[in-house]
């Protein structure tokens, strides 16, 4: 992997990436609120199990999707998969949440990256950011490989920092459940990378509950 590559895929993957990701916990705040998540144990535990059955993998396969579209020149199946992950989406706010941050992202590389354009007007709208990620890997070149470890890690540092916030958990402990789901993060990365489109499928009927019921949540701290 090139330097430039590496650095691309640091700035893509970085928590100070300005498409509000900080704003959703994607289910997180409605199990703390009922007590699904209490602690460090339970919240690594839910993620491990979002890392091998849940609907993270379905957003990474997507974004692989995306680039091999580019990579082929096929911008059909770029709308095709991008239309495809919207339909797929388990309730609202997990759809407005990818539509939001695949918004921003766009929004950003369009200013960084003026070319790619006639690659996002393919895309259409609204683009999911999961596709917008993987436009972004493919113009910088960084691989598949790379590309779904960066976007997982990306996706547990960011619900970890929610459940800092929500626990509440010291900075230490939710730097050690990001070392301890490395393995989680690997393994899912080779399998997802594998997946046939028939393959593409998900248990994530407890994001999907916790999701609805984030929506009428009398005090809430994220968007979802």
């Amino acid at each position: 992997m090139k330097q430039l590559s590496i650095l691309n895929l640091l700035q893509l993957a970085s928590p100070a990436l300005p498409v509000g990701a900080y704003s959703y916990s994607e289910g997180v705040e409605t199990l703390v609120e009922c007590g699904a998540i209490a602690d460090a144990k339970s919240l690594q535990h839910w993620l491990e199990r979002e890392l091998q059955f849940g609907a993270i993998r379905i957003e990474a396969a997507v974004m692989v999707r995306a680039d091999n579209s580019i990579l082929a020149g096929d911008f059909i199946g770029l709308n095709y998969w991008n239309c495809w992950l919207s339909a797929a989406r388990e309730t609202e706010e997990l759809r407005n949440s990818s539509w939001q941050m695949g918004r921003s992202l766009v929004r950003l590389l369009l200013e960084l990256q003026p070319q790619l354009r006639s690659t996002f007007d393919a895309v259409g709208s609204p683009v999911n950011y999961a596709i917008a990620f993987g436009v972004a890997a493919n113009h910088w070149q960084i691989p598949q490989e790379a590309a779904v470890l960066g976007y997982l890690h990306s996706w547990a540092t960011n619900l970890i920092t929610a459940g800092i916030k929500l626990i509440p958990l010291g900075q230490t402990a939710g730097q050690q459940i990001l070392i301890n789901l490395q393995i989680q993060i690997i393994d899912a990365t080779a399998k997802i990378l594998v997946l046939e489109d028939d393959d593409l499928c998900s248990c994530s009927w407890g994001l999907s509950l916790a999701s609805m019921a984030h929506e009428t949540q009398y005090t809430r701290l994220f968007r979802s």
